[in-house]
C-alpha cells in the first residue's frame, strides 16, 4: 500500500477543468457555541494508504471531543480521482476537507474550486517549511495547506561498497562522482543504474542549479530548456549518466530500476525509498545490505536538489461547512497528528522540527535534509500536458546522452513543449 501511494505522489497531477463552484462558501456554517458544532457532519476524502487506521481513529476522537461534531473519512482510489474530484466540486455537496496533490493544486485553484485558508495560514502555518508550502499557493494566494512529502536519495549496495573500499558515503557530488568511479575501477559492479529518462531526478538537478523549466513570454508560458542553469543541470545527469549500463531511452520504471539492483551487482540508484521494496520482493537476501543516504550537492552545506511529490489538503470552495473544516485542519496539521503521520508512514512532515519522528526510518531520515531545498514542476495549471507522453523533457534528456549539446536538444523539442503549455485550459 505504501508503495502504490509513495509512487502516485511522485507523479504530477493531470490537468482538470474544476466549474466554479456554488452554493453557500461558508456564511451558513453552524458557529460553534455551548454544544460545539453538535449534529454537524464533516466529510473528509483521503487516499488510498495516505492515512493509517490508528491515524484516523485518534484524530477521530480528538475532533469529535473538541467540535462535537462528527467526521466520516472516505478513501478514495487514484485511478479515476481527477475526474471524481472535478465532478464532485461543481456539484452541490462536495466534500468538505479532501486529499490534493501538490502538483494538481494550482489546476483547481485557478478554476474556483479551493476555499482561500489565508486565515488559516495566519494562525497555525508560522513555522511550515517555505519549499513544501510552495505548492499550496496559487497567484499569492493560500489555497492549501501542506500535509506530508516524499523525495529520492540514493540507495546503494553495502557489499559492493565495501569491495570497492569505500568506507563513507559521499558529502558532496564530486565525492559521490569519485566513489562510483571507484566501484567501476576495483569491482565489477556497474557504478550507478540510471536510465537515460529518470526525469524526475533532471529536474530536482534543475532545482538545485536554481533554474526553472519555463517562463513567461507575455502572456503566456513558454519553454526555458535552453536556459543555462537547465544545460547545467543536464551536463550533470550526462557525467553520471555515462557511468551507467542503462539506456538512454527508458525511464526508471522500464524495467523497474528496484528488480535491476536486486541482483546484487549495482552499486546505487536514485530512487525513492519504497524501491527498496521492489529489490526484496526480487532478492529477499539483498534486504540487509541495502544503504540510503541523501543525494549530495554541489556542496557539502547543502544537499542536491529533489523533486518533492507530495500531497495537500484543501477545503472546498463550494463547502457549507468552511468554519468547521478549519478546525478539522488545525487538528489534523497540529504537531501530534503531523508527527504521528510522519511516524508512522514514514513521510517528510510540513514543519522540520517533526523530523525528529522520522528516526529509525533510513530511506525516510536520507530524504528528509533535501526537502528544505527541493521543489516541484512549474506549479501552473498549464503544465499538466507536458508530462503526456511522449514526454518533451524525456526527449530532451535522450538526446543530450546521445551526443547532442543541451542548446540542440532544447531546440529539438522546443515547438512541442510550447504547443502543449499553449493548449487550452
Amino acid at each position: 500500500m505504501k508503495r502504490k501511494l509513495i509512487a502516485a505522489i511522485g507523479v504530477a497531477g493531470m490537468l482538470f477543468s474544476v466549474a466554479a463552484c456554488g452554493g453557500d462558501s461558508g456564511d451558513g456554517d453552524k458557529k460553534a457555541g455551548a454544544d460545539g458544532y453538535a449534529g454537524e457532519t464533516l466529510t473528509v476524502w483521503v487516499m488510498d494508504g495516505s492515512s493509517p487506521d490508528q491515524w484516523q481513529k485518534d484524530l477521530t476522537a480528538e475532533f469529535e471531543k473538541k467540535t462535537k461534531a462528527k467526521v466520516k473519512f472516505e478513501v478514495q482510489q487514484w485511478n479515476g480521482i481527477q475526474q471524481k474530484l472535478t465532478t464532485s466540486l461543481s456539484e452541490e455537496n462536495p466534500p468538505d476537507v479532501f486529499e490534493i496533490g501538490n502538483t494538481q493544486t494550482p489546476a483547481y485553484a485557478k478554476t474556483g474550486g479551493l476555499a482561500d485558508l489565508a486565515d488559516l495560514k495566519a494562525e497555525i502555518g508560522g513555522e511550515w517549511t517555505e519549499s513544501l508550502n510552495e505548492s499550496s499557493v496559487f497567484e499569492g494566494k493560500q489555497y492549501a495547506a501542506p500535509w506530508y512529502f516524499a523525495n529520492r536519495v540514493v540507495l546503494y549496495n553495502k557489499k559492493v561498497w565495501a569491495d570497492a573500499g569505500l568506507k563513507d558515503t559521499p558529502k558532496t557530488r564530486d565525492e559521490f562522482y569519485a566513489a562510483l568511479k571507484t566501484i567501476g575501477d576495483k569491482t565489477d559492479a556497474e557504478p550507478i543504474y540510471l536510465p537515460g529518462q529518470n526525469w524526475y531526478h533532471f529536474v530536482g538537478l534543475v532545482i538545485g542549479e536554481g533554474g526553472e523549466l519555463v517562463k513567461k513570454d507575455g502572456d503566456k508560458y513558454v519553454s526555458n530548456l535552453d536556459d543555462p542553469k537547465v544545460a547545467a543541470a543536464a551536463e550533470t545527469y550526462k557525467k553520471f549518466q555515462a557511468l551507467s549500463k542503462a539506456p538512454k531511452d527508458k525511464d526508471e520504471a522500464t524495467p523497474q530500476q528496484g528488480e535491476v539492483f536486486a541482483d546484487g551487482k549495482v552499486g546505487a540508484f536514485i530512487g525513492m525509498g519504497w524501491e527498496a521494496g521492489i529489490a526484496i520482493e526480487a532478492n529477499p537476501k539483498i534486504e540487509k545490505g541495502i544503504g540510503y543516504f541523501t543525494i549530495p550537492g554541489a556542496t557539502a552545506d547543502k544537499p542536491e536538489g529533489v523533486f518533492l511529490g507530495g500531497s495537500n489538503l484543501a477545503v472546498a470552495a463550494g463547502s457549507k461547512k468552511q468554519e468547521l473544516a478549519k478546525e478539522f485542519l488545525k487538528i489534523a496539521l497540529s504537531d501530534k497528528f503531523e508527527g504521528q503521520l510522519a511516524k508512522l508512514n514514514g513521510v517528510i512532515p510540513n514543519k522540520e522540527s517533526l523530523q525528529t519522528n522520522l528516526k529509525g526510518n533510513a530511506p525516510a531520515e536520507a530524504a528528509a535534509p533535501a526537502a528544505a531545498v527541493g521543489g516541484t514542476t512549474p506549479l501552473i495549471p498549464e503544465w499538466a500536458a507536458v508530462e503526456n507522453d511522449p514526454n518533451p523533457i524525456k526527449t530532451y534528456l535522450t538526446a543530450v546522452l546521445n551526443g547532442k549539446t543541451p542548446a540542440e536538444a532544447a531546440k529539438q523539442v522546443e515547438g512541442e513543449f510550447n504547443k502543449r503549455l499553449s493548449q487550452q485550459q
